[in-house]
């Protein structure tokens, strides 16, 4: 059975190109920056918004479901395993080296554990002939503790035993399957980890249960030889008020807190950083320079809406930016992009999955092009080179550097110069900004 049997595999065509069905910017084997693009983007498909959202789970909850897809089954194992042909059905037309999946998008509960565990099973048995088929990877598999009940205060940070005892137990399943599908990360994305009312918590015994748990992870991974890395995604509120992994800096310093620094690294995705009242590209900066930068998700959020809303990405400046601090950080490694992203509720038909993805993958492989002109040219090193001048060019600025400045040692200097003025240089923000636009356009 083929499910989308009107769209054939999509080729790059290049910018000329009136076909909505091909590429424009994004071919996989062009060389940018000394690889092919495919290798710098690693992009992956969502399969929670790809093949779980039907216009309203997770989208609207003001709303009854716009979408109806050829996997729909009253069956829920039966529409399991539909959806996960159709998964590969979807990657192999459109061209894309690896999916990534939470355990619930891909198999229904059941009534037990135990009924959930051989749901997996059965599903991952499908995923790893199909990988086998197809040459496709996982790029990132994680579990979904934070959408039953059970986990309405937390699954690691949770107040109750038993729900963190069930947390485990799907952690653990799900290292299984990280390890029997060759996952190259695992990611914990704690989407109720944090608290609503700071009175009724113990935080100091959340952050170390928390702490505990991924330790429990981390030796687990060892006992069964899983050898990917692990992931944090920070998201800051939405859904609880006070989310413990709000950002980068909050997320490393958590890490670092508790020395899991050295076996974690950060997913970290866009939508998350504009939440936070951050930029993405200052989220990638702040996670690359601590050595922690790991894998993104890629899509963009509304700035008139206080939610996220999942958007793929067609923002040339913001994802120019994004990909540029990628590519300076040295890239993202056994990480990827990944297209956390949704097509809009009224984006109804079943093609526009493929019109999306096409038009996040080109927004992505346009922002690689402008980079690699601005990486060629210079223009933000020669910036920030001349901008710390002082810092390389002059004794005192040697001084901080080298380490030999003391509180003193400044005070003396400063009041040599008696009245001459400090000189303020003009950051030319405008100019940067003006410029910026005539790189990527």
């Amino acid at each position: 059975m083929s499910y989308f049997p009107d769209v054939a595999k999509i080729k790059y065509e290049g910018k000329g190109s009136k076909n909505p069905f091909a590429f424009k910017h994004y071919n996989p084997e062009e060389i940018v920056l000394g690889k092919t693009m495919e290798d710098h983007m690693r992009f992956a498909v969502a399969y929670w918004h790809t093949f779980a959202s039907d216009g309203a789970k997770g989208q609207d909850p003001f709303g009854m479901k716009t979408m109806t897809r050829p996997w729909e089954s009253t069956d829920p194992l039966e529409e399991a395993r539909q959806k996960a042909y159709a998964n590969f059905e979807f990657l192999e037309k459109l061209g894309v080296p690896f999916f990534a999946f939470h355990d619930l998008d891909v198999a229904p509960e059941g009534t037990s554990l135990e009924e959930y565990h051989a749901n997996l099973d059965e599903i991952t048995d499908i995923f790893k002939a199909e990988m086998e088929r197809t040459g496709i990877k996982l790029l990132w598999n994680t579990s979904n503790a934070f959408s039953h009940p059970r986990f309405v205060n937390g699954a690691a940070t949770s107040p109750n035993a038993e729900t963190y005892a069930h947390a485990a137990a799907q952690v653990k399943k799900g290292l299984d399957i990280a390890k029997k599908l060759g996952a190259e990360n695992y990611v914990f994305w704690g989407g109720r980890e944090g608290y609503e009312y700071l009175q009724i918590t113990d935080y100091k015994l959340e952050q170390d249960n928390q702490a505990k748990f991924y330790w429990m992870a981390v030796n687990y991974a060892k006992e069964i030889g899983y050898t990917g890395q692990f992931l944090i995604e920070p998201k800051p509120k939405e859904p609880t008020k006070h989310q413990y992994d709000f950002d980068s800096a909050t997320t490393i310093a958590f890490l670092k807190s508790y020395g899991l620094d050295e076996h974690f690294k950060l997913n970290l995705e866009a939508n998350h950083a504009t939440l936070a009242m951050h930029t993405f590209d200052h989220e990638i900066r702040v996670a690359a320079a601590a050595g922690l930068l790991g894998s993104i998700d890629a899509n963009q959020g509304d700035l008139l809406l206080g939610w996220d809303t999942d958007e793929f990405p067609t923002d040339l400046a913001a994802s120019t930016l994004a990909v540029y601090e990628i590519v300076k950080a040295g890239g993202l490694g056994s990480g990827g992009v990944n297209f956390d992203s949704k097509v809009r509720r009224s984006s109804t038909d079943l093609n526009d999955l493929f019109l999306a993805h096409i038009a996040g993958m080109d927004t992505w492989a346009r922002a690689l092009k402008t980079t690699e002109r601005l990486i060629n040219d210079k223009f933000f090193d020669n910036i920030v080179t001349e901008r710390y001048d002082t810092f390389y060019n002059t004794e005192v600025g040697k001084s901080v550097l080298d380490g030999t400045a003391t509180l003193a040692s400044l005070s003396e200097y400063a009041i040599a110069k008696k009245d001459e003025q400090i000189k303020v240089i003009s950051d030319r923000l405008e100019y940067v900004k003006a410029q910026l636009n005539e790189y990527i356009f």
